[in-house]
């Protein structure tokens, strides 16, 4: 049994005296490659990770929700009745997902319950997803509704699109609510479509959080996105997508050079994606290594959105002999980066980055050898 859900039934017992009746949970994700594809319509590459939001739960006797925070220290509440947006707090993740999933006819009932998580927030590794999922996972078992993983990733994104204003893409929610154990999923970002891709026997995915958190990002990721649909308009399709490598070579010349920079990094990401997943396929830790090593390049110089940080930890993770690739992984700008490691070796890995790295930026690091979960789950407190 997770620790984290031992914790979440101790609280609950505590706060309110008697024992749950349910335990829903939403993975955080790493995404191994495929970045900034996903708002062009193109493929991604992530897993889901055995760090999540916990919920311990029970129904409550009228149509309220009420949830004690333990990483806040305190207990917030509202109606189902008279859901009303308030300042962006965790308690409106859980107020957007009760008001999309009323606005798509579902009957929700109230309940009570104690949340807890491990997803380091800000960091890049979709702690809001995980909060989504998890508080989706709760109301369907509460309100007895069957668990749809693509429509409930579509109401998650919707939360965050409508509920807070944020412009964000399918991949978090759709990996938090469809991951499978000992497999990352390739996503059509476009089809909603997903296939297994099963991690590499013997190798592990190693989280390195640089200490830094993203800031003014809002902007230049709008730039890029601006950026990428003019370079879409150019070659008069709907999204880069639908440009090749080939056919991006042969006209890449009558576009200006940032655009035709952002261009070349969507395009040959894609590319790289789609060979990840036949690598993966195939089992070999070494080509999905390099293929991750060639997705930083191309952020750093021709996206532009990685930091020294990222950088160095990059940097100093391809010097270890058991790493087989890194890469920043995330929006950028900050947060994490994920190397692929020979699992026999993880450890040692980590042990030896922290300090380097330390050393090298001034920042303290956190490294977390992580595997690929199952996405949002719910389970009955008696049940293992």
């Amino acid at each position: 049994m997770s620790g984290l859900r031992e914790a979440v039934i101790g609280k609950f017992q505590d706060v309110y005296g008697d024992a749950p009746k349910w335990v829903a949970r939403g993975p955080g994700r790493v995404n191994l490659i495929g970045e900034h594809t996903d708002y062009n319509d193109g493929f991604v590459l992530p897993m889901a990770l055995d760090r999540a939001v916990w919920i311990a739960l029970t129904p409550s006797d009228d149509r309220r929700v009420t949830l004690h925070l333990m990483d806040f220290g305190k207990q917030v509440e509202f109606s189902l009745d008279d859901i009303a947006k308030g300042d962006h707090t965790p308690l409106e993740y859980v107020k957007g997902v009760a008001a999309m999933m009323i606005a798509d006819g579902h009957v929700l009932k109230g309940w009570q319950g104690v949340m807890k998580g491990d997803v380091p927030i800000g960091a890049g590794l979709s702690s809001s997803a995980a909060l989504e999922m998890a508080v989706a996972r709760a109301f369907c078992a509460i309100s007895d509704i069957p668990w749809d993983a693509k429509g409930m990733a579509l109401l998650g994104q919707r939360v965050e699109n409508q509920w807070l204003g944020l412009k964000t893409g399918i991949m978090d929610q759709m990996i938090s609510a469809a991951g499978e154990d000992g497999h990352a999923l390739l996503i059509d970002c476009r089809a909603l479509e997903w296939k297994l891709a099963p991690v590499p026997a013997g190798s592990v995915a190693v989280i390195m959080d640089t200490g830094t958190r993203r800031g003014l990002v809002n902007s230049a990721y709008n730039e890029r996105r601006e950026q990428c649909e003019a370079a879409a308009k150019h070659f008069h399709v709907k999204a880069l997508r639908d440009v090749s490598v080939e056919q991006f070579t042969a006209h890449e010349s009558e576009l200006n050079d940032l655009t035709r920079r952002r261009a070349r990094h969507v395009v040959t990401e894609n590319a790289r994606t789609l060979a990840a997943f036949e690598a993966m396929t195939a089992g070999d830790a070494r080509v999905l290594g390099a293929l991750m090593d060639a997705s930083h390049d191309s952020l750093q110089f021709d996206f532009e959105v990685s930091t020294d940080a990222l950088n160095t930890m990059v940097a100093i993770a391809r010097r270890h002999p058991a790493c087989y690739g890194a890469r920043m992984t995330g929006a950028g700008f900050g947060g994490c980066a994920v190397a692929l490691v020979n699992s026999e070796y993880s450890e040692e890995f980590a042990a030896w980055v922290q300090p380097q790295y330390q050393t090298s930026t001034g920042n303290t690091a956190a490294l977390y050898v992580c595997s690929a979960a199952q996405g949002a789950s719910v389970s009955l407190v008696d049940s293992l």
